[in-house]
């Protein structure tokens, strides 16, 4: 019987994990870089272990001192999460050899599906060799082996690019899975990217948990997922559980896990099998009315399955809150994160509480929010509604892509590929702001300056405030006199530092106001409050390559040097923040006049990399 688990992992999983745990009596260890030592997982879990090391992103992958803190810490079984060590065989194999319970599949079937080469070759398939792709092979596909998120993938549609792509994905997937191991495949345009949870049993039983559709992808990374997957044939359906059946059975499988498929014209095309946890797994909980993780300690402790799962019950959808911006790139946003919740009916996986810091060093998802129903119609309806009204106070968000995505017709309608975000980002991310919100924050502004008095007895000019609203600066004027506060167009029907209720076209509406410092959240909106008199900005030469993001500078094109001849679009640096590599390319075709960074320097937002002077 386990009574103490060790979570090998950080952030949302590990807190999903030791809820499970304290429901079942179960103690929890946390393990933890020096960069997390302040972090939810680390605070909730009944102990929590430092793992030493110079990188906080490379310390979670040292499998030895992992186990080491099992043994301190009294743990007698461990849980792989996902990411990191989860699908490590010799990791697998040290928590064995130390006397500890392994809460995953064998170390053998780890290492037979690991790796998607090798995966392949189970299932009777091969990759491309990377020397050997030719014009006719492309579109192909460069993906990293071991892992998998997106990390260590890139589209190749030129011959020219494939070497590029190949040493970008390699450097990515060495950065993220401590492997840099990456294989070339044929890339399906616009298919389904449909999956099977699996869960198997020590006595020979396997579960097929149903399907999830994870199509919509952006840049590889799912960002919504279902189950089941809807309009699949059932004849097709049935293929997919069979065929995921058929690989957890080659390899022997223990555990719960996922097969990976791309869905085109009617056909499966097996893409990997992940031998561990999926973020999106609690779709499949949802629908099954199962704990997957209870389920896997429950097989870890020697448990048989009931030779059939239970029946699946109406329909989940899950959205991944990340803390990017949409109007920079999608970069990864850092910051505070003030407050975090969702209405009540949906459930939300965490890794952040109110007041975290979220850092450079590790994936920018926040949060999961996960949604159930009798019907697919009402799920979506449900989570997009959730979304919609949670309170999100920090670093900028992809909500409102969620949001619209969600309510899309495309989706709506289960129509959606995998190039849904090729065909829709750009339409689903049109800035929308509510003209109203910048007044309503500045109405709570003037309501908490006049506790200390604010409006005249004689008669003055609108006082005026400026707000920062996606790129765009917005000038709003209003009254504070013997009969309250007032503006232009609207009735102030209540105004306090908190709530601001406006009436406009005959409608009440409500303004929820959150400041912190110059940041102010206005109901979903989030504006910057300006200074009245603007410092003064500093000045850079044209062709300045600023940061944007703060990152690590992980290298430098070859024979970056002041006086260097450089070519529109050419890579010239590249930055890695919260495991991801991105590329800063010369702007245009010109001379590099300075080079102000070198390898392995830290940098903050804005930091002046080089100049490229135009030619």
């Amino acid at each position: 019987m386990i009574t103490s688990v060790l979570v090998a992992n950080r952030g949302e999983i590990a807190c999903r994990v030791f809820r499970t745990c304290r429901e079942a009596g179960v103690r929890t260890v946390a393990v933890h870089s020096d960069a997390d030592a302040g972090a939810l997982h680390a605070r909730v879990a009944d102990a929590a272990v430092r793992l030493p090391g110079s990188s906080p992103a490379d310390t979670y992958l040292r499998a030895d001192l992992v186990v080491k803190a099992a043994v301190a810490a009294g743990a007698d079984a461990v849980h792989p999460g996902y990411g990191f060590l989860s699908e490590n065989a010799d990791f697998a194999r040290a928590v064995l050899d130390a006397g500890l319970v392994w809460i995953g599949p064998p170390p053998e079937a780890i290492e037979a599906m690991a790796s998607k080469t090798r995966a392949k070759q189970l299932m009777g398939l091969t990759a491309l060799a990377a020397d050997e792709v030719t014009e006719a092979d492309l579109p192909v596909l460069v993906k990293a082996a071991a892992g998998g998120g997106g990390r260590g993938m890139r589209v190749v549609r030129r011959l020219r690019e494939l070497g590029p792509a190949l040493e970008g994905a390699r450097a990515e997937a060495a950065s993220a899975f401590g492997d840099g191991e990456v294989f070339v495949e044929p890339y399906v345009e616009n298919g389904r990217h449909v999956e099977v949870q699996i869960l198997a049993d020590a006595h020979g039983t396997v579960w097929a948990l149903g399907t999830r559709d994870c199509s919509l992808q952006r840049r590889h990374q799912k960002v919504i997922e279902e189950a089941p997957a809807p309009g699949l044939a059932e004849h097709l359906a049935e293929e997919l559980r069979a065929l995921a059946v058929r690989a957890a059975r080659a390899v022997s499988y223990v555990g719960a896990g996922t097969v990976e498929f791309l869905v085109a014209d009617g056909r499966p095309h097996f893409l990997e099998m992940n031998t561990r946890l999926q973020v999106e797994h609690p779709v499949t909980e949802a629908v099954f009315g199962l704990d997957l993780v209870a389920e896997q300690i429950r097989v870890a402790e020697g448990a048989a399955l009931a030779p059939e799962p239970p029946p699946a019950r109406g329909h989940a959808v899950e959205a991944r809150l990340y803390a990017e911006d949409p109007a920079a790139d999608w970069t990864p946003q850092t910051g505070v994160l003030h407050r975090l919740s969702v209405p009540g009916g949906v459930r939300l996986d965490t890794g952040y509480g109110d007041g975290d810091d979220i850092g450079v060093h590790y994936d920018p998802m926040l949060a999961k929010v996960v949604a159930h129903a009798p019907t697919r119609a009402e799920a979506v309806r449900r989570l997009a509604g959730a979304l919609e009204r949670m309170v999100v106070h920090g670093p900028v968000t992809n909500r409102d892509l969620l949001v619209r995505s969600l309510r899309h017709p495309e989706f709506t309608s289960a129509r959606m590929d995998t190039g849904f975000y090729d065909r829709h980002l750009g339409d689903l991310t049109v800035p929308a702001p509510d003209p109203y919100a910048p007044l309503a924050a500045a109405l709570a502004d003037a309501r908490t300056r006049s506790r200390f008095g604010g409006w005249r007895n004689v008669p003055s000019p609108p006082q005026t405030k400026r707000y920062a609203v996606g790129g765009e600066e917005i000038e709003v004027a209003y009254t504070h006199g013997r009969s309250g506060l007032t503006a232009e167009g609207v009735q102030v029907v209540h105004a306090s530092p908190s709530l601001v209720v406006l009436e406009y076209d005959g409608v009440r509406h409500r303004y929820e106001i959150a400041r912190y410092g110059d940041q102010v959240h206005v109901n979903a909106e989030t504006l910057t409050a300006l200074p009245r008199f603007p410092a003064p900005q500093a000045q850079h030469a044209p062709g300045s390559l600023l940061a944007p993001m703060p990152g690590t500078v992980v290298k430098l094109a070859p024979g970056l040097l002041t006086g260097s001849s450089v070519e529109a679009g050419e890579p010239l640096v590249w930055l890695e923040a919260m495991k991801m590599q991105h590329l800063i390319s010369a702007p245009a075709t010109g001379t590099v006049t300075e080079v102000r960074v070198t390898e392995g320097q830290q940098v903050q937002v804005g930091t002046l990399l080089a100049v490229v002077q135009d030619t």
